[in-house]
């Protein structure tokens, strides 16, 4: 549970923005996506391989440009 306490003389909308970049941060809705449904362990590591696969052909195309 998160708690923001809205200071005196603070906008609702600041403190609403503080408390979703809280949420955010701590991973609580990337989790839950991840929760949602079963992937076999083996589907799994296939995604990751891919997507390392992925983040190094960026990471070598930024260094290129």
């Amino acid at each position: 549970m998160f708690k923001v306490i809205v200071q005196e003389g603070e906008s609702v909308d600041k403190a609403l923005k503080r408390f979703k970049k809280k949420y955010e941060k701590s991973g609580v809705l990337k989790e839950f996506r991840r929760r949602m449904f079963f992937v076999k362990p083996s589907v799994e590591k296939k995604m990751e391989k891919e997507r390392a696969v992925r983040k190094n052909k960026r990471m070598i195309d930024e260094e290129n440009n």
